[in-house]
């Protein structure tokens, strides 16, 4: 895991080296002034001797300066190297999930991947940057300042050994206990981000239901799972100070018991016990540094694990190694193919369809049997468990991915626009498509209808998910973006559910008239939606009951006939009498 991380330190190496370097020699500097301040007080104080005192101050002066200098360093380039660190982490992560299939994202939920690019990846940044200094600098300041007390009096070190023996031992019970707390309490923010983002998205529903004590408790749980966590995880935290406390003044009294017997018996000057008492120190500062920087690696490790799973995930859909760029043209073949979501069951069985180029085809069916299931294999967005899909006379596996999905475009069933002007949303399409493109595409969609009554016209703002226009006006601006690609295959996904019958009939007219080589997959939950199509496909449970032209399978099919007669008659929602089984 760590091995896989460190390669996104990428071009902030040479901050990330540098920093340890101007670190070492900040440490030996600093350790040094206890030795020349011992010098001051035994050759220049002690024996009256003012030459030596300015001598040795000077000395120490100059290596204060030089320490200081070397610290400004360090914190520069550790500050730079932890933030580009960071910075790539979340840039590869985020590259990274661009690759995801819908499989993908589905394994590690949106909320936990919001929490792995902002929490945890500001775990490892603070990490990343104890790391460079503190890591450096704590075990040399031990290390140094334990030769400095064993050049000066080797009996009066074993202090310090018996007391890192204490301290290491209490810091390894710590750090096994809350290892695994740390890894259930980021788990727990994933369950809270989920809860936030769930109720932000969707503020209008609850606002509209009057939901806002049901979203309080909901929050109030997910919080105060991660509130008992922390607890549990801070207390034994909390062990570590009074640990180091009681070493601390341990070293102290112990040091000054011996220190005194020493001096008196002359195998100690005052300027040594002085200089003793700050190595002390120092080496006690260091030890609460190494367990401050191994409570840190403890969180750390989880988060970095949590980083390591996205960036090591293998996307589910990938390009073959040699892919074929150009599709042929929009027939479209099923052979056999079926497919589940995850462990579940089949979602769609055996499906054995054969479309011409240019076809329109309808697919309708209750909720849940199956036909967005059966589009998103089209282009792509799954990869079939049994059987091929064909697009162009190719299995779609064989396709670059990119070209595939230009020219087999698709309406999703929940339209998203994007923050900025129409003419931004609308250029996801054709990213250098001109104005008239614009205008066109808006026309076959009908959305020029309600664009050209705008004060701004096609550089009208569209708010956050597109708040401030209607369903049936969404829907329309996301085929006209489709339309934008001039696509070979143009799938839409429920995508006029919105739209008053007026309009899907003016939509369907444009296509029938304007696009007679496109293929034309509509999906649809009206009848009217589909009963002009070149044929109809019926689908019932995750299968094909019925594949024929509107006319027969009023004759053949006897659910497409429940459902025309169900809608024509007004009599309700055909989906009351007939359910499909898969999502």
């Amino acid at each position: 895991m760590i091995k896989s991380l460190l390669r996104y330190v990428g071009r902030f190496k040479t901050a990330s080296i540098l920093t340890p370097v101007f670190t070492t020699l900040e440490v030996v500097m600093g350790v040094l002034i206890p030795y020349v301040t011992a010098s001051i007080i035994d050759r220049g104080i002690m024996q009256g001797n003012m030459q030596n005192v300015y001598l040795y101050g000077g000395v120490m002066l100059v290596m204060a300066a030089l320490s200081m200098t070397f610290g400004i360093l360090s914190g520069k380039f550790s500050a730079l190297a932890s933030s580009g660190f960071a910075y790539n982490l979340r840039d590869a992560m985020f590259k990274h999930i661009q690759t995801f299939s819908f499989a993908n994202i589905d394994k590690f939920s949106t909320a936990g991947l919001i929490t792995r690019m902002t929490t945890d990846v500001s775990n490892l940044q603070s990490a990343f940057q104890m790391i460079l200094r503190i890591s450096v600098r704590a075990p040399l300041n031990l290390v140094f300042s334990i030769f400095m007390c064993v050049f000066i009096n080797m009996k009066m070190s074993l202090i310090f050994i018996i007391a890192m023996v204490f301290l290491g031992t209490a810091l390894y019970f710590i750090i096994s206990k809350t290892m695994k707390l740390f890894t259930q309490v980021f788990s727990k923010y994933d369950d809270m981000n989920k809860s936030v983002q769930e109720n932000i998205s969707a503020i209008r529903v609850v606002k509209a239901f009057v939901r806002e004590d049901y979203e309080n408790k909901k929050f109030a749980k997910a919080a105060n799972g991660l509130y008992k966590l922390f607890v549990s995880t801070e207390k034994l935290m909390a062990i570590n100070h009074p640990v180091m406390q009681t070493v601390v003044y341990g070293c102290i009294i112990a040091l000054s018991w011996f220190g005194a017997h020493f001096i008196v018996v002359g195998d100690l000057s005052t300027g040594q016990l002085t200089s003793l008492f700050t190595y002390v120190m120092t080496i006690l500062n260091s030890l609460m540094m190494l367990s401050m920087i191994f409570v840190q690696m403890t969180m750390s490790a989880a988060s970095g694990k949590r980083i390591a799973e996205v960036l090591d995930e293998q996307a589910d859909v990938t390009n073959p190694a040699e892919p074929i760029e150009k599709v042929a043209d929009g027939s479209i073949e099923f052979n056999n193919v079926s497919f589940a979501y995850g462990n579940s069951e089949y979602a769609i069985k055996d499906i054995n369809l054969k479309i011409q180029s240019g076809e329109t085809i309808g697919v309708i069916g209750g909720t849940g049997c199956g036909k967005s299931t059966l589009a998103n294999l089209i282009c792509r967005l799954y990869d079939v468990n049994k059987g091929e899909v064909k697009v162009g006379g190719l299995d779609v596996r064989q396709y670059d991915m990119t070209r595939l999905r230009d020219e087999v475009s698709m309406v999703l069933q929940n339209n998203v626009l994007f923050s900025g002007s129409i003419l931004d949303n609308l250029r996801w399409g054709k990213s250098d498509a001109t104005l008239d493109e614009c205008r066109e595409a808006c026309r076959m969609a009908v959305a020029d209808e309600f664009i050209d009554r705008m004060i701004d016209g096609y550089d009208t703002i569209i708010e956050q998910n597109g708040n401030n226009v209607s369903g049936g006006q969404k829907q329309r601006l996301c085929i006209a973006r489709a339309l934008l690609k001039h696509p070979k295959i143009l799938i839409l996904d429920d995508s006029t559910s919105a739209c008053d019958t007026a309009t899907d009939a003016k939509i369907r007219k444009a296509f029938r008239e304007e696009l007679p080589d496109t293929t034309k997959i509509i999906i649809a939950q009206r009848i009217q939606s589909v009963e002009d199509a070149d044929r109809v496909i019926v689908m019932q449970s995750g299968r094909v009951v019925g594949f024929d032209t509107h006319e027969r399978l009023l004759e053949s099919c006897e659910l497409y006939s429940d459902i025309y007669h169900t809608q024509k008659e007004g009599a309700g929602d055909f989906d009351e009498k007939k359910k499909g089984g898969a999502a």
